[in-house]
């Protein structure tokens, strides 16, 4: 046990839409995803690229808070998983179809067993129980649910109103028990347990209906009730869960007399819900598991079991590491005050301006800081060594950029005008040369640089130089 809570005291809780920051790296984001309490989605942003993650979400009108999906737009990437694994089962149906088999069975006089996680679906098919007692004369037969954590997980699910839909969220505040069990066991109609040992053995009574784990059937109280109960044909055993193969799972009880029902309850996004919900939030990229790009091999007819949306979804296998289809092209860097009022910009075109800046970059965490460059200190009298550590880079006096093209038919008037003749020009995959034969110089025009290029004489250089800065803005 200790090591048990030593790895949960690691676990950082988080609320929905609480921006959590990642060594300053990314920033990750929990969306309600409306399939169970707690149950997230999840936004991975950096300043200019946003992944989704959406895992086991609902849009159905159930206990949680809904499913969040407004978050999920603009995304470069969304990941998508956790679809429901029973496509063609629609959840009230089959709510409707495990009702019909429990009441069958309990007014032939045979027990309910349903094989369940302790929270989950189970909350739901309580509240549909509440609402179907009464109608179906069963307020006699007792319920009862079996778990270690039984208790708590009742009584938690009423007490953490953020994580329930809105009707249930003011049910907390009147205040009154956002959920109908809370009446069921006052008026002893549902009973829980921590086991089948104690307070269970002297009030269990048949015939009756059992929640209990493990729907997998291979721990829990649950082994224990198939073995007593599954020798008549009058019981019958229900399978809500769809997480396992109910045959594999009763493989090891065979031949069993009991009947078995199998009505799985998987209230996760279907290929239908999933199609819609590409089209609203639009995502650029589509990332999800390869079954989900192909018709299951039972049904290869069922196109429509498949997610389709443009351009198609890339797909990946178990384990494969995949490069998602975009590149962090941009960081934002912070500016500190003191440096931002020592700017001055410059309009170069309406509604441009540019300031040159000089800085020291401080990157920490990933966070980038432009910082004033240090002002060099003081000669001191001492004639002690500098440490080439202690060294400040110098801040030398900029030189003007220069921005701006060089019109060569113009720029050739001038030199003649200025004196030159036997001006040649010629064409180059990048710009242009433009030859003075006579002074046995070249000019190289490109299109972010200029280069004169004369044999050993400054003063012709200096003035072809003016020459050519005449044509380009000096900033």
């Amino acid at each position: 046990m200790q090591e048990v809570n030593s790895a949960l005291s690691k676990i950082q809780l988080v609320g929905y839409s609480q921006k959590i920051e990642l060594f300053g790296a990314v920033q990750v984001t929990p969306l309600s995803s409306g399939y169970a309490l707690g149950s997230s989605n999840w936004i991975i942003q950096s300043h200019y690229e946003k992944v989704s993650y959406v895992s086991g979400s609902s849009l159905l009108t159930t206990h949680p808070q809904p499913m969040d999906q407004a978050s999920l737009k603009n995304s470069d990437v969304l990941v998508l998983t956790g679809l429901t694994q029973i496509p063609t089962a629609n959840p009230d149906g089959m709510v409707g179809e495990f009702f019909s088999n429990l009441a069958l069975t309990v007014r032939n006089g045979g027990n309910v067993l349903v094989p369940c996680y302790p929270s989950g679906v189970i909350y739901d098919l309580l509240e549909c129980l509440y609402q179907y007692i009464d109608s179906a004369g069963l307020s006699s037969i007792p319920f009862y649910f079996i778990s270690p954590v039984a208790n708590s997980s009742l009584e938690f699910s009423q007490i953490f109103a953020e994580w329930l839909c809105h009707n249930k969220q003011t049910k907390v505040y009147l205040p009154e028990p956002p959920f109908p069990h809370a009446e069921l066991i006052q008026t002893n109609k549902l009973k829980h347990y921590p086991s089948i040992h104690g307070d269970f053995s002297n009030d269990f009574r048949q015939p009756c209906v059992v929640f209990t784990g493990h729907p997998s059937l291979r721990f829990g109280d649950v082994v224990h009730f198939m073995e007593l109960w599954g020798k008549s044909s009058l019981n019958t055993v229900i399978f809500t869960e769809p997480d396992f193969s109910y045959l594999e799972a009763l493989a090891p009880y065979q031949p069993l007399a009991m009947k078995c029902v199998y009505c799985p309850i998987d209230t996760r996004l279907n290929f239908i819900q999933v199609s819609k919900l590409l089209k609203e939030v639009q995502p650029l990229h589509v990332v999800c598991p390869e079954q989900y790009t192909q018709p299951p091999a039972s049904q290869a007819h069922r196109m429509d079991l498949m997610i389709d949306c443009q351009p198609p979804p890339m797909s990946y296998r178990r384990a494969e590491v995949l490069a998602l289809p975009f590149k962090r092209r941009y960081e934002k860097i912070e500016i500190m005050p003191e440096l931002a009022d020592s700017l001055v910009p410059m309009e170069i075109k309406p509604g441009i301006s540019l300031a040159t800046v000089s800085a020291v970059l401080h990157t920490k965490d990933n966070k980038h800081v432009l910082q004033p460059p240090p002002r060099p200190a003081p000669p001191t009298g001492g004639k002690k060594r500098k440490r080439v550590s202690d060294d400040i880079p110098d801040c030398k006096v900029l030189k003007p950029l220069l921005s701006g093209s060089i019109p060569v038919e113009q720029f050739v008037q001038t030199l003649e005008k200025h004196g030159f003749s036997d001006i040649k020009v010629e064409d180059t995959a990048k710009g242009h040369i433009v030859l003075l034969q006579e002074a046995e110089t070249l000019i190289q025009i490109e299109e972010d640089s200029t280069h004169i290029i004369c044999d050993n004489d400054e003063m012709l250089r200096v003035r072809l130089r003016d020459l050519v800065l005449k044509f380009l803005q000096k900033f």
